[in-house]
């Protein structure tokens, strides 16, 4: 059975950190592209990062390119944001989305399987 939960959600303050991890289990991460989904208040489902893990490559959104780094652990079956800079716009409750194959993308639409989430708030 197929399961990605998050973690490492929490309030920070405008310029602060924080490291999201997803931990997958019911599959192998070579096997499949995992991606960052967040969604504020209001708003559509949006991209936000993605990984090819047999491939060994990465995808952001413009928004957090720069700012943002996604990593994996094999080893721990673990996907990591690590999300510096952060600002009030990056507000949002961020869900960890594994789809089968080894092309990234970040379209949400085409991840079949999805973590409960973990909500981020950066607020002064």
């Amino acid at each position: 059975q197929v399961q990605l939960v998050e973690s490492g959600g929490g309030l920070v303050q405008p310029g602060g950190s924080l490291r999201l991890s997803c931990v997958v289990s019911g599959f192998t991460l070579d096997d499949y592209v995992i991606g960052w989904i967040r969604q504020a208040p209001g708003k559509e489902r949006e991209g936000v990062s993605s990984i090819s893990s047999s491939l060994g490559i990465t995808n952001y959104a413009d928004s957090v390119k720069g700012r943002f780094t996604i990593f994996r652990d094999n080893a721990k079956n673990m996907v990591y944001l690590q999300m510096n800079s952060l600002k009030p716009e990056d507000t949002a409750i961020y869900y960890c989305a594994a789809k089968q194959g080894r092309i990234a993308h970040m379209i949400p639409a085409l991840f079949e399987y999805w973590g409960q989430g973990t909500q981020v708030t950066v607020s002064s």
